[in-house]
């Protein structure tokens, strides 16, 4: 059985592109073992993917010892194939120092990290303009695979936590809001606003998630809305999203995630282009990405994004209920 091991430490975001291009290598070559370097705060996300056989743990903040700690472990093993999806000086050198026969990394990879590959994966059609996933999935190539998604992301163990707070009310899914974002210009200010005309004029239950505690001060009906910010472990990130309606979210890790499990997502985009780093597959029908005029979200209303909504819920019943009578007939 051909071993491979992927390197990818952090972001959120990355790794939840880097887990569906393994995806997409296991269910085109399920002869791979893929094993997995990641951060520690990351490894329950990775661990959990029905994709990844063996994870190895990087503590970051244990400094070199960690390091050092964890490439003893890695080097216990040899691998067909080491690829390197993150491209930064560190897991360049952690791709040194791991035993493979094949080690390729990224074209577009920085820090030097690329002197410590024997071969970088190819960019697609579109070049370095293409969509980020777009871009990573050229891995699939150099492990005899066609670059291209096989299906949604499968996490092990969805239902066995009790998510009680995401019953349905009123026969309906909850909307999973994530207000936060790792950079202040991608960052919305009108989650609560938007929360207040979901519940008060479409009736929807809302869930705020996040890793950050966030206050929403409006005051609504009992069991109608529950926040959650600062209380959302990645361990039960995937059956959180596995159990909203609709996911809205900034420009962040969780909405990648959500469109990975092809969950039906709105992004919400100021500064950066949602043709690259929107939702993917960009034209799926459950994916779409709302971006703020010229580029600054302190233009995007909440009238706006709810009166989007709602178009964009219409419209999606509408296909679904026009696919269900040609399925019929």
């Amino acid at each position: 059985m051909p071993e491979m091991l992927i390197i990818m430490t952090s972001p959120l975001r990355d790794i939840a592109h880097g887990l569906q291009v393994a995806a997409s290598i296991k269910a085109q070559k399920p002869e791979w073992r893929i094993s997995w370097i990641v951060r520690d705060i990351f490894a329950p996300l990775v661990r959990s993917s029905s994709a990844v056989d063996r994870v190895f743990v990087f503590q970051r903040y244990e400094g070199a010892r960690g390091f050092l700690r964890m490439m003893r472990e890695v080097r216990k093993h040899e691998f067909d194939l080491v690829c390197d999806f993150q491209g930064l000086l560190r897991t360049g050198l952690m791709t040194k120092w791991a035993r493979g026969l094949r080690k390729v990394g990224r074209t577009d990879s920085r820090e030097g990290s690329g002197f410590f590959y024997q071969q970088r994966s190819p960019l697609p059609a579109e070049g370095r303009q293409a969509h980020l996933l777009d871009i990573m999935l050229q891995f699939c190539t150099v492990a005899g695979a066609e670059p291209r998604l096989t299906g949604p992301l499968h996490f092990r163990d969805l239902e066995r936590l009790n998510l009680s707070f995401m019953d349905p009310r009123k026969g309906q899914r909850p909307i999973l809001i994530f207000p936060d974002s790792g950079q202040h210009s991608k960052k919305w200010n009108g989650f609560s606003q938007l929360t207040a005309m979901l519940i008060r004029e479409g009736g929807r239950k809302v869930v705020w998630a996040g890793s950050h505690y966030l206050p929403c001060k409006e005051s609504f009906p009992e069991g109608a809305f529950v926040n959650l910010t600062g209380n959302t472990s990645l361990t039960s990130l995937p059956a959180l999203l596995a159990k909203a309606d609709w996911v809205i979210s900034n420009d962040s890790g969780p909405m990648h995630l959500s469109a990975a499990m092809g969950l039906k997502t709105i992004g919400l985009f100021g500064p950066t282009d949602p043709r690259r780093f929107g939702p993917y597959p960009v034209k799926s029908p459950t994916n779409y990405a709302i971006q703020a005029p010229v580029g600054d979200l302190a233009n995007l209303s909440a009238k706006e994004v709810y009166y989007l909504f709602n178009r964009i819920e219409a419209s999606l019943q509408r296909s679904q209920a026009k696919a269900a009578m040609a399925h019929v007939s």
